[in-house]
Formats: structure tokens, sequence, C-alpha cells
């Protein structure tokens, strides 16, 4: 995130509740005690495979603070250690996600429990113990393994292999030989892991999205392997693909790779490999130790030029094919080692346009970047399925593009990624270490020799790791300041290595480097509140170039979310007091409170009355500027002056229950800014302009659009219609296309001051294609650009939306039934209809979906939602979801509304 001097950008971003969270690792433990005494954890030992090239992923360890454990280092590495009062964690676990599965501390995120866990637990080093088993000595041996925090003495049956020199920094890689130490029968790996502070450490840090956790993540974040193999080793498999564009009728693929040999004599290897149908094959001669390079290309392989290549196309462009490639080397007839690799064909490109702002095309196919800031969860505590949920949230919304600043997830995020079409930013993050050479007086210590190796050697690993995911576009080396010109050279020398295929970006800030050059990216905010029709204007943070991180600041969730996650007491202050500091907002000075928020709240809908009405106004308010945003940056992309390229919405999600920077919540329920920004992205969207008036059509669609009507109604807040207009024949291009089907003018007469604006989208036969209604007013909010900071700028008076307050009453039936479908989904649908007997319209009517005790059944993928009907219109949405969220119960849909009675309604 951005900072200025002195406040600094942000010092900060799940998994479902803290429940289910506890079973992350629960494939970790056995069922009974551990056969040694009965007061150790019961952490299974892991059987390691002895196949040649096969690695065994640690099932769990036994964890304990070195302030508990007098023994020696030799002692608690070795089989057989008594760990009696340790504690059990999983495969991938920080030190505190180990203490919460285990019930150590309340759950942490509701209220100020977080807050309450004493951060002196976590000063001293923590041990990591797990016994594996081998059963075949004649193979051997490699512990390879990164995701350390903060760094680690490693130790094998006894004896130290690495020390916290050479095992440092989260994304650096390690392989270490311990063929001599492994035994057959029961072995013992243990790391000491040292404390971690990311101001200090080239790890990661939570900036200012989140109250940080008080372990600082110190742990081991992703799988240490045990890897088996003979004589020879594979590494490095990867290949490169060049298609040909903008045919895509051809492409060539290099498989590359390196022969290592492990043994002290001369040897002659057989790499052979296949591709779908193509095979190929060649004799690797290696000296002792040697390790050389092997390649296979098109002009020694013709299969390996491809005519009618599958091409991989990001979600909504084209389908998301891959290939897979399979290594295997062989001496004297026997294998030694395999490798496998998927990948995709596809070509991206960014170069900077000619007002300096990047301009991504995949497959040579321009595309307007849509996306938000991912964050893991807090604890870094994995969950496949929550990963899933969320990326499949983001396709829903509409976005192509998720954002990672820092906290690259595991292998298996990107393997989804690749799936879903989900285009993926990965980069270094601010305001930390990282960033400390080069930020000046900023937070993070600068760099000391022993840093930029570390550095580097993170860049290569995550560089090896990535390259062969076509979901991933680029890799951002720097965040809020570019790296200099040291430090960009270890950078893009790791990558040429690695044969880094997409574009390298300097920065996420408009800065440059010395070889990359200009980011072509702004990070301009804001960060907090602004009206919706800030986005239109082509300055700031508004729709003009690639703002890779931006939004309107808090979001505040849902009821049935607010009570999951604050007292009541916290839940009083809330809504009456802006400011006051909110624990679940941030730790920095600048984005404590919400007093910016509540004010516009206040200003523009009316001081709240209580928590229900305060969360109300806040829907509204949340849809209509996430809906400004993404709908601004939509129609200027094809502007043929300073179009916008990109926008990233900070964030998608939070990484704890958070009131700010999300499109969902912690618990994946969707409030205005998630429906906001579903309505704005809509793949053919009529939309209403805030700086012209404009009545625009996108299409984000490939095709064309012909045959289109657009109709635009403006009413007074009790329903009484004042101007009517309708354009037929209305055509449009695809690819982000859009065109301007009427304006409207700028007075009408007898509007009340506050009115709404319905425009709605026929395809050539009169169907309703897209729906999307405005709450306006007279007078607008006046925006002071003079005084803009670097995360907001003023509104010195608001637009008077308060007569939505007089809104009738309306009335809105529900028919709901039920149907199962496949893979253990069901889908409900519900046909809600006004049937108020007046003129006036139900405004953003929210179906909720509910169990039988009126909780909601998350997550859930509704079709369409918070609709606004008029008076005899009907409207009929879907909802699908995971039957088994039901626990068996009929599902009930909640509906409710600004001005809508809540009544919850069973399914037939």
């Amino acid at each position: 995130m951005f900072h200025r001097p002195a406040s600094r950008r942000h010092l900060g971003t799940a998994a479902v509740a803290l429940g289910l969270l506890c079973t992350l690792s629960a494939s970790a433990w056995a069922d009974g005690p551990d056969p040694r005494t009965a007061a150790a954890p019961h952490v299974r030992v892991t059987p390691v495979a002895s196949a040649p090239g096969s690695a065994t992923a640690l099932s769990g360890y036994a964890i304990q603070s070195s302030a508990e454990v007098p023994d020696a280092a030799a002692d608690i590495s070795s089989p057989g250690y008594p760990a009696s009062g340790w504690y059990p964690a999983g495969s991938r676990s920080t030190v505190l996600a180990a203490l919460l599965a285990n019930g150590t501390y309340a759950d942490p995120f509701y209220s100020t429990n977080l807050q309450k866990i004493p951060k002196a637990d976590f000063a001293v080093p923590w041990w990591y113990r797990s016994d594996f088993t081998v059963a075949d000595t004649s193979e051997r041996s490699q512990l390879d393994f990164s995701g350390v925090i903060s760094a680690a003495d490693v130790y094998v049956n006894g004896r130290q292999v690495a020390d916290a020199a050479e095992v440092a920094g989260a994304y650096t890689h390690h392989e270490l030989d311990i063929t001599s130490l492994v035994r057959a029968g029961t072995n013992t790996v243990a790391f000491r892991i040292r404390p971690n502070d990311p101001n200090k450490n080239l790890t990661m840090g939570w900036i200012d999205w989140l109250q940080p956790p008080p372990d600082q993540n110190m742990g081991i974040v992703r799988d240490v392997l045990v890897r088996r193999g003979g004589p020879v080793a594979l590494r490095d498999a990867h290949v490169v693909t060049a298609l040909d564009v903008p045919s895509l009728g051809s492409a060539d693929l290099t498989v590359k790779a390196r022969a290592r040999n492990e043994t002290g004599s001369a040897v002659t290897a057989t790499v052979s490999g296949r591709i779908g149908s193509v095979s190929f094959s060649k004799s690797v001669p290696l000296a002792a130790h040697e390790t050389r390079a092997v390649t296979f290309t098109p002009s020694d392989v013709p299969g390996l030029h491809l005519t009618e290549p599958k091409v991989w196309w990001p979600a909504g462009m084209g389908g998301q094919p891959l290939y897979g490639l399979d290594l295997t080397a062989s001496v004297a007839g026997t294998p030694s080692d395999t490798a496998h690799e998927d990948f995709g064909v596809r070509e991206v490109k960014a170069p900077l346009n000619s007002a300096g702002a990047r301009q991504y095309s995949v497959n040579g196919r321009r595309l307007l970047i849509k996306g938000a800031g991912w964050s893991p969860d807090e604890f870094l505590r994995w969950d496949r399925t929550y990963v899933e949920d969320r990326l499949k949230y983001a396709l829903d919304l509409g976005l192509n593009t998720v954002r990672l600043e820092g906290h690259i997830e595991p292998d298996e995020f990107f393997d989804l990624a690749d799936r879903y079409g989900m285009l993926t930013l990965p980069g270094w993050e601010c305001c930390d270490k990282w960033e400390g050479q080069v930020n000046g007086s900023e937070t993070g210590d600068p760099w000391s020799a022993a840093d930029y190796p570390v550095a580097k050697a993170s860049m290569a690993a995550e560089a090896a790791r990535l390259r062969d995911h076509p979901s991933v576009i680029s890799f951002l080396i720097g965040s809020d300041f570019a790296p200099d010109a040291r430090i960009e050279k270890n950078y893009l020398d790791a990558l040429k290595a690695a044969d880094w295929p997409t574009p390298v970006v300097a920065a996420a800030s408009d800065k440059s480097s010395p070889v990359s050059g200009s980011s072509g990216m702004k990070m301009t905010g804001p960060y907090d509140w602004i009206p919706p029709g800030y986005w239109y204007a082509k300055r700031e943070g508004g729709a003009t170039g690639f703002n890779s991180e931006t939004g309107a600041g808090p979001d505040i969730p849902t009821l049935d979310t607010l009570h999951r996650m604050m007292s009541p007491a916290e839940l009083d202050t809330l809504w009456k007091n802006p400011d006051a500091r909110q624990y679940h907002r941030s730790p920095s000075p600048v984005f404590g409170t919400l007093k910016i928020y509540d004010a516009a709240l206040a200003g523009r809908y009316g001081a709240p009355t209580g928590l229900t009405d305060y969360v109300r106004k806040a829907q509204l308010a949340q849809y209509e500027s996430v809906r400004a945003q993404f709908e601004a940056y939509g129609r200027n992309a094809t502007d043929s002056s300073k179009p916008s390229t990109g926008v990233v919405h900070w964030m998608l999600n939070s990484g704890w229950t958070s009131l700010h920077w999300q499109l969902m919540d912690r618990y994946l329920d969707q409030g205005g800014a998630y429906f906001g920004a579903k309505k704005a992205n809509e793949p053919l969207h009529v939309q209403y302009s805030y700086d012209n008036r404009s009545v625009v059509v996108v299409n984000n669609r490939h095709a064309a659009a012909t045959g289109l009507t657009a109709r635009v109604t403006l009413f007074n807040t009790d329903g009484t219609q004042k101007y009517d207009r309708t354009a037929t024949g209305v055509a449009v291009g695809g690819d982000g296309a859009r065109t301007t089907a009427l304006t409207v003018p700028s007075s009408v007469s007898g509007l009340s001051t506050t009115y709404l604006a319905r425009l709605v989208l026929s395809d050539a036969g009169g169907k309703e294609v897209s729906r999307n209604v405005y709450w306006l007013s007279t007078r607008p909010d006046t925006i002071d650009w003079a005084n803009t900071d670097w995360y907001y700028t003023p509104t010195t008076s608001y637009a008077d939306l308060k007569g939505l307050n007089s809104m009738t009453r309306v009335p809105v039936s529900a028919s709901v039934s039920t149907s199962s479908g496949p893979d253990g989904t069901s889908t409900t649908k519900v046909t809600l209809r006004n049937d108020g007997t007046g003129r006036t319209p139900s405004l953003l009517t929210d179906a909720h979906l509910v169990d039988a005790k009126g909780r909601p059944v998350l997550p859930v993928r509704w079709s369409d939602n918070q609709v606004s009907l008029w008076p005899g219109e009907s409207a009929t949405l879907t909802a699908t979801y995971r039957t088994a969220d039901l626990h068996g119960a009929t599902p009930g849909v909640r509906i409710s509304g600004w001005n809508t009675p809540e009544r919850t309604v069973r399914a037939r």
C-alpha cells in the first residue's frame, strides 16, 4: 500500500469460522496416543516413499517454545525424544496457528481477543520436530523446503545440517542432502525457528491491513519434502513457450531441466520426456558432481512445434487448457529421478501506452485489468476449499485478476488460478524490510550485506515456482518504491536465469528502476471514503491509467457478521462514535477510526438512528461507491486519450474480521460492496456516468452486440415518473468496447432533491439483459481536489440523499424452491415481487439464504441480488451452494431491503 512521509501508507489484510479453521491440519495427527508417551502430541509419523523421484511432505510437527525446552539440540532432533507437553501442528503452520488449533486462546477474530495474546511468548525461538520413516536407504535423500519464517537452524537425527544464516527468508528455497544421515526405520528432523520481525527480516508482514498476529507468523508455512532419488537428480524442469500471435495457429515449446550427478563418479544419464503424444530423449554424460543443462527444442524434436495449440485464456475470454511435461532421468536403464510440470500456452504483453500507462494484452487481445487485492488468512493457514471459494467469488464479481502484495501463496493457489482463469499479479510487499533500502525514513530497516543474497535467492525461488503458471502475468519487484540499481540487478539476473516469461514491473506505484524503467502504474489512492463521482475524473485515483490499489476504504459487513466479530459494547460504539478507535479497522493512526466515512454517511444519508440503520445505510453507500469505481474504469478503457488500463480494488478480502478494505467479509458474506462490483462488471452492462450524465453500454464479451434498446427513467422517491427516454438500435463492439446510448439532461422539471434513475438494457428480442438503478441528488458532492492527501480527497459538501428516508415501505413477496445439483450442490430459486399498491419501488432488495436458525449459508453464489423492483415487477434469482452447509435443514430466504420489511420464506 502507499503511504506518504510519516504516516506511511498501510501498516496492514480467511477460512471460515475458527472451529472450521482448526481442522486445517486435522490429517496431521493420529487418533490414538503416541506409543512413546501418552503426554506427547498426536503427530503422525510420516512414511516416506522410496520410489525415485518421489517427494513426501512431512505430515505435521510437535512444537514447543525453546524457553520450555532445556535439552540439547542433538537430543531434541533424535528419534525417540519424548516430546511430552509439546503442541501438535500441521504440515504448514505458524506457531500461533498451532496454538489456536489446540484451543490455547479464544477466537482471535472476535472483539479484542487477539490483543490479549501475550507477544512475549513468541520473542524466543520455537522448536518444530517431526519423525519420518524410511524403508529403503539405497536411494539418496534430500530435505527440500521453503516458507520458513523468519529463519531456522535445521537438524536431522541429532546432527545440524544448516544454520539460521543459511536458512533465512520466507521465500528462499533449500535442498539439503541428508543421505548420509538417513537410516532405515524412524528418522527425525527438527527446526529451531527464529522469531520474525518484518522490519528486520525478508519475510512477510501485515503493514496496516489488520491487527498483526502476536507471533508475526513465525513458523513453517509451506510443505517440507523428503525427496528420494538415484545417482542423478532432475531439477528446474520447465517449458518455455512461444505462441504465434495473432494467428494462434502454432506454438514452439522448449523443454529445459538440469541433470545433477550426486555421486563422486562419472555417469551417463538418459533424460527422456513426454508432452502429450510427443516424446523425446537424449544421453547426458556427467562428470562427478557435475550439473548440466538439458534442453529439447523444436529443431531437434519436431513434435515440440505445435500446430493448432490449445491456448490458455483468462476467464471469460476462452478456455483454460493445460499441458503436462513428464521427465525421467535414468542410469543404466534404471529410473533415477522424475519431474512433472503443468504449463499453459499463452502470451502476455504489457507495453506502456502513449500516456505512460501499462496496457496488458493476452494472446494479442487487449484487456482491462479488473482486479482486487488478495489476502491470505492472518495466521497463514492453508485451506484449499476456502481459497477456492474466494477465487470463485472473484470470478462471480466479474474480476479477472488478483494482486498478491507479498504473502505469495503456496503452489496450489496458482494451480487453482490456472484452472479458473484468474490472472495473478504477485510481487514483493512494501513498508517493511523488503523496501527498507529504498524507502528513506519509512518503516523497514536498511539492508545489510547479508540481505542481498537472501533477496536474490527469494526471487530465484519464486520465479522458478511461478514461471509455468499461465495465470501469472507479471512480477512486481517493487511496491510503494522501486528497487535501486543493485537490488534490481539481482532480481533481474534471477528472473533471467529462470527464463521468466512475462513482464517485470518496477513498482506498483508511479516509480522507475534503472533497467525496467517506468512502472506504468499509479498508487494514488484513495484508501478512505470518497464520493462515487470521484472515479470519473482523470486525475488522482480516477479512471485513467493503471491504479494498482484503490478503493473507498471502509466496508461495514452485514449485521450477521458484525455480531460474530464484535461485542455488544463495540457495536454500540460503532454507530454512535465516529471518533472512536476501531480495533477491527487498522493499527494505523491514519486508518484507526471511521471518522471520514461516518461523516459522509451522515452527511449524505442522514445520521444513523441505531445499529441496524447504520448498517443499512452503509450497504447503500458501499454499493454505489464500488459500482462507480469499476464502472468508471470500464467506461474509460477505450478512450483515445489517457484511457484506463487497470484497476485493483483495495482489497478483495481481509485476513480477519475487518471493517475496511474488502468486497466480501471474513465469513464470505456479501453486502453492498460485493453486489455493487458484481453489477458493474456484468458481461453486457448499462451504466450511468456521474460526470456527464451519459448512459453508456459496456460490452465485456468478445462478440459485438447489436439491436439493443437502452431506456432511462427518472423518478422522485415516491415513485412519480419525471423523465423517460429510449434509444433503439444500439450497437456496441466486443472486448470492453463502449457506446453512449443517450444523455440525461442537466435539469429535469419537478425532480425532487433525491431521486432515482432506472436504466434498462434490452436485446433485439425485447428481453431485459441489464438493469441498473441509481439514487442521485440534484445537489452533487463537492470534491476538494486541491487538498488531496495520499489516502483520500476531501469532500466539502455532500450530495443530499436524505430523501430516501421518506420512501414508503413496500411489501415484497417471495416464492422459494430448491433442487439438487451436481457435485454435492443445491440451487435455491427465489422469485421476488413488489406487491405494493402505490408507485414506490423496493430499493436494493436483498435475499439472504439462511439455515434453520436464521444464519447465513455461506459461501453462496447468486445470479443477481440487491435488486430494485417497481410495483408489479418481479425478478427471479438463483443461489447455488454446498448442500452440506445446510446440515440437513430446509433452506430459507431472508428478504430485506432499504424500504422492504424483513421476512423469511422457507423453500417448498
